[in-house]
């Protein structure tokens, strides 16, 4: 790969990230408003790690896991979360 064709890549992958930071902007906004019903919240969430996912993958500056093993860690987080919400406040 030549310098052009380098610098070519690295604008592109600029954009991607660009575009992806705007994504994840958009999502989080989203998440602030009350009135949003709560599977819509659900998947925006979800959509909103895949993206930050997605951040890691074009940056290559860390693991990356693939889409299954962050939909497995998602639920894990899910499960706990929920089992946390079942339990009494102690007081």
């Amino acid at each position: 790969m030549n310098a052009d064709e380098l610098n070519v890549s690295e604008a592109e992958r600029q954009v991607l990230l660009g575009q992806l930071n705007a994504a994840e902007a958009a999502l989080r906004s989203n998440l602030h408003v009350h009135r949003v019903d709560v599977t819509a919240r659900a998947h925006m969430e979800r959509a909103l790690a895949h993206v930050r996912e997605a951040c890691i993958a074009i940056s290559a500056t860390g693991h990356v896991r693939n889409v299954e093993q962050l939909v497995t860690d998602l639920l894990k987080v899910e499960r706990l979360a929920s089992q946390v919400r079942q339990q009494p406040i102690r007081v």
